[in-house]
């Protein structure tokens, strides 16, 4: 089974997709996010509140490994990961790079076939003012229609409530 978990910041999709797993032993959670870093506190304690929810036993794992259960927290950690080292806030020289990127994880998470996936839903709104703003939801649709079409369920989680579509 795969499964798109998608909704807004603190809409409960990151614990929903946990629990989907939580009656397994060995899961593969890919960790997208940076690194917690000493001058953003809010972000380390965002990190130490997902890795307390989850088992012990549970792997955590930069890439998407061959074989599952796998949960992969989240695609647009993912997206802004991809931006920031392809440099793509601020040129116009990372596309073909990210493209590549983009098609090679649609690619590894096609090939598992237990697999839950969290991914920011962004497109609720209106349209950014800011070009980056816009280049990052533009391009977070994209892969969660890509990422959506090879999964069998779609969960939209809002205020902890979680609807099936």
């Amino acid at each position: 089974m795969r499964i798109l978990v998608t909704g807004g910041v603190r809409s409960g999709k990151s614990a929903h997709a946990e629990q989907l797993l939580a009656g397994r032993p060995e899961v593969t959670y890919v960790a997208t996010g940076p690194e917690p870093a000493a001058d953003d506190p809010a972000w380390a304690e965002r990190v130490r509140a997902h890795q307390a929810r989850r088992p012990p036993a549970w792997q955590t794992a930069r890439d998407v490994p061959a074989v599952g259960p796998v949960l992969l927290d989240s695609l647009g950690t993912w997206v802004a990961a991809c931006l920031d080292e392809l440099d793509g806030w601020t040129t116009d020289t990372w596309r073909a790079a990210y493209d590549e990127r983009a098609a090679a994880l649609v690619a590894a998470l096609a090939a598992l076939d237990d697999l839950v996936v969290v991914s920011d839903e962004v497109g609720l709104g209106g349209v950014g003012a800011e070009p980056g703003t816009r280049l990052f939801a533009d391009l977070l649709g994209a892969l969660n229609q890509r990422v959506a079409s090879l999964c069998d369920e779609v969960h939209l989680v809002v205020a902890g409530r979680v609807l099936r579509l």
